[in-house]
């Protein structure tokens, strides 16, 4: 996969091709560039992930479900971003079985300072 473009069709079809590994997961990174890094993650029937230690955003590709986030339920679909801070306990639940995501983890171990400007009530909707 060409590092400076990536596309979901090949994202998920190089993480398809691992799905039969067995360690197989359901992510994948593509890329890293230095605090960067870019995953694809697909998960089949729950999401099991634990709280990570950097910062993270999710670009929704595809599906619709619901965003577990530090005690808050959002509603998402294909074309929302999400964001997670390090540490934070954080899932994706009752989601559709076409659900995909990007990933991007980004910034220090611990995460980034807040200043106060991630609040979602001051996004416009």
């Amino acid at each position: 996969m060409n590092s400076n473009r990536l596309t979901p069709d090949a994202a998920l079809a190089a993480l398809a091709a691992l799905a039969n590994e067995p360690n197989g997961q359901p992510f994948l990174t593509l890329f890293r560039h230095g605090s960067l890094e870019i995953e694809i993650y697909k998960p089949v029937g729950s999401d099991q992930q634990t709280p990570h230690t950097r910062d993270e955003i999710y670009v929704v590709i595809a599906g619709r479900g619901e965003f577990l986030c530090a005690g808050h339920r959002r509603p998402f679909v294909a074309g929302d971003v999400l964001f997670a801070p390090a540490g934070a306990v954080h899932r994706f639940e009752n989601f559709s079985a076409d659900f995909s995501t990007w990933v991007f983890f980004y910034g220090p171990e611990g995460g980034e300072a807040d200043l106060g400007q991630d609040d979602p009530e001051h996004v416009t909707q």
